[in-house]
């Protein structure tokens, strides 16, 4: 089954020190849902739906998921980029 990209929000804590956090995302259809662990952040691609960027594993109520973080190509503004998770494409 494809995947898409689903652009979520996401609420996120800034350390002292600039690192980038999330705490919790809210779905497309308005649940939000707490992140209790971030167990890994690297480049990567999204290969199933497309796009690149910050890979972020996120364990959600017990289930290991991937947020990715793609960066905005502009280096001036206050929008630095927008975060997406991959889900199967619904039959029409």
């Amino acid at each position: 089954m494809e995947k898409i990209k689903v652009y979520v929000d996401v609420a996120v804590h800034f350390d002292r020190d600039g690192s980038m956090m999330p705490v919790s995302i809210t779905w497309e259809d308005g649940r939000k849902y707490s992140v209790d662990q971030v167990t890994d952040i690297r480049p990567a691609a999204a290969m199933r739906a497309g796009g690149q960027g910050d890979r972020y594993t996120v364990r959600v109520s017990g289930r290991e998921s991937y947020l990715f973080f793609e960066r905005n190509a502009s280096l001036t503004g206050n929008n630095i980029g927008r975060w997406f998770m991959e889900r199967k494409q619904l039959k029409n």
